[in-house]
């Protein structure tokens, strides 16, 4: 498998993009010949626009085409940034950047009149080098760097996501309050609750397989209307892609049926959040897992010198790697959980399964990191799952960070900074042994903006530089906002 992962029905060629397009009767149908390309802005929310069929053929053919760059100084509600950025501001004129078309995730949307779809990569437009923001640049370029080594990123990604019964205009004549779930209780694992709104929920499913996401998993979750989806294994820059366009077709399958499925991560203040839970590990050329051990290693019970019995059956790579995403997680956090309300979810403890800890485990649940090898997983399958971030996740963002810090780990060679949660003692809490991480965006905006930080060093100071200065403005938003509880709790009294 390439590190790309094309689609299965990707043209290698440009005739055979223009071949593909010949033959597209549901397009003509629509009475134009049409093929919409999108990309990502740093929220993770796909922007983009229809093309002709000429005008596409023709930016397929050469760099790409203009796109207008105030995708990059606008919030995810199309509000300037309160102050402005590097790649799109006043000084600039807010130029065009280069939209360069990737042909390799050409697919169809099913629910749109099968109309052809492929996603973009933005470019300086006279570097043709990957501006510092752009969501899918960032990824390709830690992929690069690992695949330089001879390694290829793999990923999977596991959302967890409220149903409502509500529509765009619903919400907003309910001000977003008192919206209906989409069914009521408590129903992880239900195989009754999937009866009610079969054909929405039996809908994603089928969808993404039309669409070429694939799903190892789909089932009801704990809490009223709420689901998860696990996306099947595949290299990370498709994984990606996957995940980000798993929400355009939940959405897209939702409004279909007077559904909103929301990925927001905590919409409920009493109720367990919504986790965007990330499993990484690394292949060499051959396809061999290296995060697991050799089979002479297996056949004896593991690694002989390994500093925990968790870790017998993880290579010496893969320990590094783990060192490395511990060594930096508090520092990538923004990458990982990029919203105000996502730092809700993360209350630590077992009973939401949400860690605000920098802890690992084997099989551990209850762990930020958790360690998937021999015996609960077969030797290939061994692997990290980051339990940090939630389902409002920058899915490129966040597999940089990772991939990024689990590289410079290896190049490093770090040892463990503290044992696995076994052995860790309740005063290890409070003695410094086990890190905090942070616990607001702001908190966590100013450590990972701060000149010493790690991820200055393995995601680049122009890269921080704009993304932190996108989640100040988020924090200064919130700082203004007057919200329903603070009315609530002090008008009257006060």
């Amino acid at each position: 498998m390439s590190i790309n992962a094309a689609t299965a029905g990707a043209p290698k060629t440009l005739e055979d993009l223009k071949s593909l397009l010949q033959n597209d009767t549901k397009v003509k149908v629509a009475g134009a010949h049409l093929s919409r390309p999108y990309g990502i802005s740093v929220d993770g929310v796909l922007r983009g626009k229809f093309m002709s069929k000429g005008k596409f053929l023709s930016a397929a053919s050469s760099d790409g085409f203009g796109f207008c760059s105030v995708v990059f100084g606008w919030d995810i509600h199309d509000a300037a940034y309160t102050k402005e950025l590097l790649i799109s501001n006043r000084a600039n004129g807010y130029r065009d950047i280069l939209a360069q078309i990737d042909l390799s995730t050409f697919r169809r949307i099913p629910w749109e009149n099968n109309v052809p779809f492929v996603l973009v990569s933005f470019l300086d437009p006279e570097t043709k080098e990957p501006i510092c923001a752009c969501p899918r640049g960032l990824l390709k370029k830690t992929a690069d760097k690992i695949a330089s080594a001879s390694w290829q990123c793999y990923a999977g990604v596991e959302y967890e996501y409220f149903q409502f019964k509500e529509t765009p205009q619903s919400l907003v004549d309910k001000k977003f309050t008192s919206l209906q779930p989409l069914t009521p209780g408590m129903h992880g694992y239900s195989v009754l609750r999937t009866q009610l709104n079969n054909d929405y929920f039996t809908g994603l499913y089928d969808e993404s397989t039309k669409f070429e996401i694939d799903i190892e998993g789909h089932h009801t979750e704990t809490g009223p209307g709420v689901y998860e989806t696990a996306l099947a294994y595949t290299s990370a820059l498709r994984m990606a892609d996957n995940a980000l366009l798993f929400k355009y077709l939940a959405k897209s399958v939702g409004m279909k049926h007077g559904i909103t499925p929301s990925f927001m991560a905590k919409p409920w203040g009493d109720l367990p959040g919504c986790s965007g839970h990330i499993h990484v590990s690394l292949r060499n050329p051959d396809g061999k897992n290296i995060f697991g051990v050799s089979e002479s290693e297996l056949k004896s019970g593991g690694r002989s010198d390994a500093p925990y019995d968790e870790l017998k059956y993880f290579s010496e790579a893969g320990e590094h790697f783990l060192a490395g995403v511990l060594d930096g997680l508090p520092d990538i956090m923004p990458c990982l959980v990029p919203t105000i309300n996502g730092y809700k979810r993360l209350v630590g403890g077992e009973a939401f399964w949400a860690p605000n800890s920098v802890t690992y485990g084997y099989d551990s649940r209850a762990a930020s990191i958790r360690l998937l090898s021999p015996p609960s997983v077969p030797p290939a399958a061994t692997r990290l799952e980051i339990r940090v971030p939630g389902a409002d996740m920058n899915p490129f963002f966040a597999l940089s960070a990772i991939f990024a810090l689990g590289l410079r780990g290896m190049e490093k060679k770090l040892s463990l900074p503290l044992p696995p949660m076994s052995q860790l003692k309740p005063e290890d809490r409070t003695n410094g042994t086990v890190k905090m991480l942070p616990v607001s965006l702001e908190a966590a905006t100013e450590r990972m903006m701060r000149p010493e930080s790690i991820a200055r060093e393995v995601l680049g100071n122009d890269f921080v530089d704009h993304f932190g200065g996108t989640r100040r403005h988020e924090v200064q938003l919130w700082n203004q906002a007057v919200t329903s509880w603070e009315v609530e709790r002090y008008l009257e009294l006060i």
